[in-house]
């Protein structure tokens, strides 16, 4: 591929992401996304083989930045790994709050929906959020080994387990747009690692 033809695709993934974190994955047609980029009609099978294969790249391109985002966290030597947890989800936190707690994070809008729709963008979700849970669990064995953190279960479980609340708490708090339930995550994830 050439430059230009990989920065058009991944214009037309950014567009996309922002579109779809808005309106949800099955209200978007391919037309709105290429004005969205200023992508000439007509030329989304230039980038793309289908809408699936497009769902597949906007969700494997969101987790790379969120996973960057997070790998950013863990290599700042001058935090504890506790720091680094808490970093972590008041970031997490920031994100869902925003806009009338309506957030950005991709998996609280879209988890559901595509995991019904479409069986590659379910199993990019799936991957992505694996990958969250191996740098949580990794973060948390770290806290252990440095003595910043203590968990009652083993690091996997406990990783899992707060992701899974933090997903319901995005959930809830869109549904009433209100923080309280990401103030209560807040609290019990202080308490599970003993922060």
């Amino acid at each position: 591929m050439s430059v230009t033809k990989v920065e058009t695709r991944q214009s037309l993934l950014e567009a996309a992401r922002r579109i779809v974190a808005a309106k949800g994955y099955a209200a978007v047609g391919i037309n709105e996304v290429l004005a969205a980029a200023g992508v000439p009609k007509g030329s989304f099978y230039h980038y793309f083989a289908s809408k699936d294969a497009f769902g597949e790249a906007m969700m494997k391109s969101y987790f790379d930045d969120y996973l960057a985002t997070m790998d950013g966290i863990l290599a700042d030597k001058g935090k504890s790994s506790a720091e680094h947890l808490m970093t972590y989800w008041q970031r997490f936190y920031d994100t869902q709050a925003a806009d009338d707690c309506q957030g950005g994070c991709l998996v609280v809008k879209l988890g559901a929906e595509v995991s019904d729709l479409s069986e590659v963008m379910r199993a990019a979700t799936k991957a992505g959020t694996a990958a969250i849970v191996d740098r949580l669990e990794q973060m948390i064995t770290d806290g252990i080994t440095d003595g910043s953190v203590s968990v009652g279960e083993s690091p996997r479980m406990t990783a899992e387990a707060l992701y899974d609340l933090w997903l319901g708490a995005s959930m809830m708090a869109k549904i009433h747009r209100s923080a309280h339930h990401l103030d209560r995550a807040m609290t019990v994830t202080r308490q599970v690692l003993h922060t």
